[in-house]
C-alpha cells in the first residue's frame, strides 16, 4: 500500500497503554479503541530480572504455592475460650505488649499506638497516669513486640498487654492456636489510642464481667465454628473487615442460649448479651484470628511467594511470605476514602492495623464484590466493589470455593497473594480499612481504601530470589 493511499483512508486507531491522548481524538471526532497496557513490573528492569531468574524453577514454586493454599483452605477454625493474654499466648510476659504491624520502636510509634499502650500501662496498674505511663514506656522496661511473632493480631493499634481477655481460637486440622482481643465498639476505643477513664473502666468491665461469662458459655457450646459463620455471612452482605453486621448477628445466635446457660446472675448475662448486640464490629475480633489461624498453618513452606501476613503499625507496611518469617517493610500509605463530619484527610495517621489478614486470608477487601453496600462506608460506587474481587484473581495462585460472592454468580474469592505476579501486573492488593486520627485520644475519623506499597512485593522478591539461588546451588 503507498504512503499517499494510506492517509487518503479513513484512520483506524487504537491506543495503546497511556489515556492521555484520547482528549485528542475526541476533540477531532476521531474514533478510536483504547487498549488498556502497561509494561511488565511497569518497565522495572530489576524485577523483570529477577523473575527471569525464577523461571525455571517456577515449577517448584508453583507446587509450592499450591501446597500454601491448600493448606489455608482446609484450615477448621473454633473457638473455645476467652481467656487473659497472659495465660494463653506464648512468650507473653506482665510487662509484655504486642502492637499491630511488623516491629518498631516506641519513639517511632504513630500517636494511636502511643496513646493505646500508656492506656494499656495504666490499665494493667503499670502507671497511674499518662506521664508516669509515657516515662515508663521510654524506660527500657516494657517489651514492645510485633503481635504477628506470638500468632496473634489486633485491630487498629492492636494492643494486647497481660490482663487483656483473648479469644482463643484452634485449628482442628493444624492443631495450631492463634489470638485476638475483644472488640469494644466504635467510639472512643483503645484500639484508635484514646485512653480515657472510660476507655479503661470499658475494658476492665470486659475483663471481670464479660470474660468469666464468655468464657464459660464457650465451654458449654463445645467450641464456635468460626469459618462456617464468615461462610454464611459472605452470602448475607458482609465482607468480614469493615461489614460485619449478618457475622456478628450470626455469632449472637450460636452464642446466646449458652450465655443464658452458665452460671452468672442474669443482669450480667444480659449486658454480655446487649454488648455484642449492639457492637456490629464484634466479629471481626473474631474474622482476624480466622485468618490469621489459616494463614499460618502454611508458613514454612520453602519456595513459596505466596504472601501469608499483611500488616501496617502506623508507620511502616509489612507482608511476610510463606518461605520465611521475615518483614519486608516499606512507609505505609495514606488511606483515601470517607472522613467522618468535622475531619478532613490531614487528620488521619498512615494505614494501621494487623485487619489486612483478612484480605490475606481472601476476604475483606477482596470480598466487596459480594458486600455492595460497603461502598457507603469506604467510598466508591458499587461496580468497583465487583471489580476489584475480580481484578484480585490476577494476583493470586488459589480460589476458596467455600467462600463466595453471590453477586457476581457465586465466584470464590481470591486467595494465595503471589509476589511476582503483583509486580508483573502492577496490580496491588485491596484493602479496606477504618482511619485512626494521627493523634492519640481522638479515635476513628473515617473509612476507606488503600493499597500497600509496591516497594514491599520488590525486596521481599529480591530476597526470595536470593534465598531460592543460595538453596538451589
Amino acid at each position: 500500500m503507498s504512503i499517499t493511499k494510506l492517509f487518503n483512508d479513513d484512520l483506524k486507531v487504537v491506543n495503546i497503554g497511556s489515556p492521555s491522548f484520547k482528549k485528542d481524538y475526541e476533540q477531532q471526532n476521531i474514533e478510536y479503541i483504547h487498549l488498556e497496557w502497561s509494561p511488565p513490573a511497569s518497565g522495572n528492569l530489576k524485577m523483570l530480572h529477577l523473575i527471569n531468574l525464577l523461571r525455571p524453577k517456577m515449577n517448584i514454586i508453583n507446587e509450592a504455592n499450591q501446597r500454601v493454599v491448600e493448606k489455608i483452605k482446609a484450615a477448621e477454625a473454633r473457638l473455645i475460650a476467652l481467656r487473659p493474654a497472659y495465660e494463653m499466648i506464648p512468650n507473653m510476659t506482665k510487662n509484655t505488649i504486642l502492637h499491630a504491624g511488623p516491629p518498631i520502636e516506641f519513639k517511632k510509634m504513630a500517636g494511636p499506638m502511643r496513646g493505646a499502650i500508656i492506656g494499656a500501662l495504666i490499665y494493667e496498674g503499670l502507671a497511674h497516669d499518662e506521664k508516669e505511663a509515657l516515662k515508663l514506656a521510654e524506660s527500657g522496661d516494657i517489651i514492645f513486640d510485633s503481635a504477628h511473632h506470638h500468632d496473634a493480631v489486633g485491630p487498629m493499634a492492636g494492643i494486647i498487654s497481660a490482663s487483656m481477655p483473648v479469644h482463643v481460637l484452634y485449628n482442628i486440622k493444624n492443631r495450631n492456636y492463634s489470638y485476638c482481643t475483644v472488640n469494644e465498639g466504635l467510639g472512643k476505643v483503645l484500639r484508635y489510642g484514646a485512653n480515657s477513664i472510660e476507655v479503661l473502666k470499658r475494658l476492665k468491665w470486659i475483663e471481670k464481667t464479660f470474660m468469666p461469662i464468655m468464657n464459660q458459655a464457650l465451654h458449654l457450646s463445645g467450641g464456635i465454628d468460626v469459618k462456617s459463620i464468615i461462610s454464611q455471612a459472605l452470602h448475607m452482605g458482609d465482607e468480614c473487615h469493615n461489614r460485619n453486621k449478618a457475622s456478628t448477628a450470626l455469632f449472637l445466635r450460636e452464642i446466646a442460649s449458652h450465655i443464658l446457660s452458665t452460671s452468672y446472675d442474669n443482669e450480667s448475662k444480659i449486658e454480655c448479651i446487649n454488648f455484642i448486640k449492639n457492637n456490629e464490629h464484634y466479629f471481626l475480633n473474631l474474622s482476624m484470628p480466622y485468618a490469621k489461624l489459616a494463614l499460618d498453618s502454611a508458613r514454612n513452606t520453602k519456595y513459596s511467594t505466596v504472601v501469608v501476613a499483611m500488616s501496617r503499625n502506623g508507620v511502616d507496611f509489612g507482608i511476610q511470605l510463606a518461605h520465611s518469617n521475615d518483614w519486608y517493610t516499606a512507609p505505609a500509605n495514606q488511606v483515601k476514602g470517607l472522613m467522618f463530619p468535622g475531619f478532613v484527610e490531614e487528620d488521619a495517621a498512615p494505614d494501621i492495623g494487623d485487619s489486612a489478614i483478612t484480605e490475606t486470608c481472601g476476604i475483606g477487601g477482596f470480598a466487596m464484590g459480594g458486600s455492595p453496600a460497603i461502598v457507603q462506608f469506604v467510598g466508591g460506587v458499587v461496580k468497583q466493589a465487583f471489580d476489584y474481587s475480580k481484578s484480585m484473581h490476577e494476583i493470586t495462585v488459589g480460589k476458596h470455593q467455600v467462600f463466595t460472592l453471590p453477586p457476581i454468580d457465586f465466584m470464590p474469592t481470591a486467595l494465595g497473594i503471589e509476589i511476582t505476579k503483583v509486580i508483573e501486573t502492577g496490580i496491588l492488593p485491596i484493602i479496606n480499612t477504618g482511619m485512626a486520627h494521627r493523634l492519640a485520644g481522638i479515635g476513628q475519623v473515617g473509612a476507606g481504601l488503600v493499597n500497600p506499597p509496591m516497594e514491599c512485593f520488590e525486596k521481599a522478591l529480591i530476597d526470595f530470589t536470593k534465598k531460592m539461588k543460595e538453596e538451589m546451588e
